[in-house]
């Protein structure tokens, strides 16, 4: 069994500009308010997750590992 990651969108960094949506299709929305958020919070580990937290212009994603709350996204220093 596979990693299981916790993700989520900081709406006080949100700008709206769907890459989330764009780069993990299905793994993010936008609200009303044209801010993101995750269509599961809770998830499977998935290399598109990453790849949308990575290419957040403003660096709004977090990803943890579920278990643990070990940060995945953004890594520690």
């Amino acid at each position: 069994m596979g990693d299981r990651w916790h993700v989520e969108v900081d709406r006080s960094l949100c700008i709206g500009s769907a890459q989330c949506a764009h780069l993990a299709p299905g793994a993010f929305g936008l609200d009303s308010a044209m801010q993101s958020h995750p269509a599961a919070p809770d998830t499977d580990a998935d290399e598109r997750l990453l790849k949308a937290a990575e290419g957040c212009p403003v660096e709004a994603i977090t990803i943890t590992l579920a278990a643990s709350g070990e940060p995945v996204f953004p890594p520690e220093e």
